[in-house]
This record gives structure tokens, sequence and C-alpha cells, in this order.
């Protein structure tokens, strides 16, 4: 389990929380939810890369500027962030992320659609069907009630199940 979290500290594409919650969710069988973890980390890295050699042939053609700065690539907490911690998407991580990233690369995460789950959106608030934020809204922290953290330490303590 301590390796688990330090794998989902370095690469959490719903957030810390949510992605751990997620991984715990899919079931008890801990080298599942690290193989989910993984395969999703490879296909980022594999996409990051692909922006790196972008970046690198844009810099030896002379432009120095990026075009735009996507999140996605440096900050993997931010590929589908969700606020609410038990409110994630339920495919497997390497949907989502590839489905995220797509968004960010066509320019079309500010949309009317949701970047995770393509649904529709109806305000600037989390996607009601899966919980990930806007990315023009990353910055805001929600808070949580004092009985989502108590829920939170039993999930982090192994005292309860994910539901």
């Amino acid at each position: 389990m301590l390796a688990l979290r330090e794998c989902v500290l370095c690469f959490a594409p719903y957030g810390f929380r949510a992605t751990w919650h997620h991984l715990l969710a899919a079931g008890p069988a801990l080298p599942a939810a690290l193989d989910e973890l993984e395969e999703a980390r490879h296909h980022w890295l594999a996409r990051s890369e692909n922006y790196a050699t972008e970046r690198r042939r844009a810099k030896a053609a002379g432009n120095r500027t990026p075009p735009r700065v996507d999140p996605w690539h440096s900050r993997p907490g931010l590929i589908a962030y969700c606020p609410d911690w038990e409110n994630h998407p339920t495919e497997r991580l390497r949907v989502v992320v590839n489905r995220a990233i797509a968004a960010y690369e066509a320019g079309t995460v500010n949309g009317s659609t949701c970047r995770a789950c393509t649904q529709e959106l109806t305000d600037d608030a989390a996607c009601r069907h899966c919980g990930v934020q806007p990315p023009h809204e990353l910055h805001v922290r929600t808070a949580g009630s004092l009985a989502k953290t108590h829920r939170w330490r039993e999930l982090w303590q192994r005292t309860t199940r994910p539901t």
C-alpha cells in the first residue's frame, strides 16, 4: 500500500485523493490497481514525449515560445482534477487520460463538453456526470465538510471500504 501511495503521489490524474479512491474502489487486488495506474502513466509519458519532441523541433526552427501551455504534460494532477474525491470518472484511468489529453491538444477543454466524459456541461462547476472540474476553475479549492474529512481519514487508514 505504501508503494502504491508513492506511485499515486507522482501520478494522480484526478488529484491524489480522487485517484486513490478510484484505485481502491476497483477492488481489493493491489496488483490490479497498480497495473491500472501504470497503464495510464505509460500512456501519459508517451504523449508527454511527443509534446517534448515537437517542442524541440520548434525550438530548432527558431520558435522559442510554445503556442499554448497546457497543464497536462507538466502537472499530471490537473489532467482531470476532481475536487470531490468521492465523485470521479469510473472508466479506466487510461481511457480518461487519453480523452482529456486529446481535448487539451484539440483546444476544446474550455468548450461545452467535459474533457473526461464528453457529457454536456451545464455551468462552470464540476461535471455533474463524472466530477471533473473545468480547467479554468482549477485554482479554486473546495472546502470539504467535517464528515467528508472523517470519511477520508477512514479510507486512508483502511478502516472502511470505498463506496
